[in-house]
């Protein structure tokens, strides 16, 4: 459990610095998102058959279809991200994206029969009032309703992910992860070939950038992520989540010299006490 905690959190960083690395690729982003899944995908597929790692996808069909879903809610997810962070900025659409694990907690008893705790109740109140000090002032701008629907459809498929692979139970680890965002390039790959094709204008100077995104952000991140939030409460993952979009401003301060405002850090706080506090009340009481 402890190390499946230390490699969400990783993957919550990397994912947290995506912002930062895409924001020096002249590129739409849809081609982003297809070049990051293409690279990420490749880097683990490798590691795979690397370390000798064996299919078992094929023997559970059930778990093989939400792993499915999974990935197609992950790739359409992130479609819907980053064209809300080109319609109405990241602000916004971080803030859209991140009602994603207040669907999960919403659903959790339903679908995994999980409580909702008191703590978890309080320690949740005080991660979303938290994020909306981070991001609040993003909402004095102009912004427009096809990007508020990607930001908030981005959420939609974001709950949609987490749920579909909770329930991919006996595919765990690399296996998990490895096609997970193999389908999820698939689904871009689908997307983009049928909107613009397959031609990508990749200048020279966006091909660190891009190697940077794909390899570690994505391929990575993902193999983090996906290998620990099936061995976590989903509870857990919707609340902790939240420190992703909290390294996104941290890493937006020190990187690109963004002003850090007092309340923000007063949300950063909200943030991370909200976080830790749910849980540690409930090691207390369990």
């Amino acid at each position: 459990m402890k190390r499946s905690y230390m490699k969400y959190f990783a993957a919550l960083l990397l994912f947290g610095f995506n912002g930062i690395v895409a924001s020096f690729i002249d590129l739409s982003s849809y081609e982003i998102v297809l070049l990051r899944t293409f690279i990420g995908s490749v880097l683990l597929i490798a590691l795979f058959f690397l370390t000798r790692n064996k299919l078992t996808f094929y023997q559970y069909k059930n778990d093989s279809l939400f792993l499915l879903l999974s990935g197609i809610a992950m790739g359409t997810s992130w479609m819907f991200l980053y064209e809300a962070y080109a319609q109405i900025g990241v602000s916004i659409a971080s803030l859209c994206y991140y009602c994603g694990p207040v669907i999960v907690m919403a659903l959790s008893p339903l679908l995994f029969r999980e409580k909702l705790t008191a703590s978890k109740l309080c320690g949740f109140a005080a991660v979303l009032i938290g994020i909306i000090l981070v991001n609040g002032s993003a909402f004095d701008g102009n912004g427009n309703l096809w990007g508020i629907f990607c930001g908030l459809m981005s959420a939609v498929m974001y709950a949609a992910m987490v749920i579909c692979n909770k329930k991919a139970r006996r595919i765990t680890g690399k296996e998990n992860a490895t096609l997970q965002l193999l389908v999820s390039f698939l689904t871009v790959f689908i997307f983009v070939l049928f909107k613009q094709g397959l031609t990508v204008h990749l200048h020279t100077e966006d091909i660190i950038p891009v190697l940077i995104l794909g390899l570690f952000n994505t391929g990575i991140g993902c193999y983090f992520y996906f290998s620990s939030i099936g061995k976590l409460p989903v509870q857990t993952v919707a609340v902790c989540g939240y420190l992703e979009p909290l390294s996104a401003v941290v890493f937006s301060v020190i990187v690109l010299h963004e002003t850090m405002l007092p309340i923000r850090i007063l949300g950063a706080a909200l943030i991370i006490g909200g976080a830790v506090s749910s849980e540690l009340v409930k090691r207390k009481t369990s």
